[in-house]
């Protein structure tokens, strides 16, 4: 990771948060959409590991510091506006917490479109459907 958020200036919402949405660098899927914090955005410049804002347990959480599905940032894009980021990632197993690899794992009408890779309660140790 070579640049800092500084170099562009973020527009951050009223919450102080971005939405970011992070792409696998090999399949080009999007895996998921998150919000981050500028402290955030921050850790994952410093570590080259995806780092979000949890706005139910409201605080910086590492991607797959529970489950061990990592997503080491290559690039960090920002759109025209600076008010949302892609995170282009390696994804480790899943990016889904329902243990799919893509948290846009099915369509609207329910069909399911993406593979489950493992079984949340094992890992969570709970259901997380």
């Amino acid at each position: 990771m070579n640049s800092r958020s500084e170099d562009i200036q973020l527009n951050f919402d009223e919450k102080g948060l971005i939405p970011v949405i992070a792409q696998d660098r090999e399949t080009k899927d999007i895996l998921m959409l998150a919000y981050a914090s500028r402290e955030a955005v921050a850790c994952t410049q410093e570590t080259g590991y995806a780092h979000y804002y949890s706005r139910s347990r409201k605080k910086i959480w590492k991607k797959g510091e529970e489950s061990g599905n990592l997503q080491q940032v290559h690039e960090i894009r920002i759109d025209c506006d600076a008010d949302a980021l892609i995170y282009v990632v390696s994804q480790q197993c899943a990016a889904c917490h329902t243990g799919h690899w893509t948290c846009f794992y099915r369509t609207i009408s329910g069909k399911i479109i993406a593979d489950r890779l493992f079984e949340p309660d094992k890992v969570y140790n709970k259901s997380n459907e």
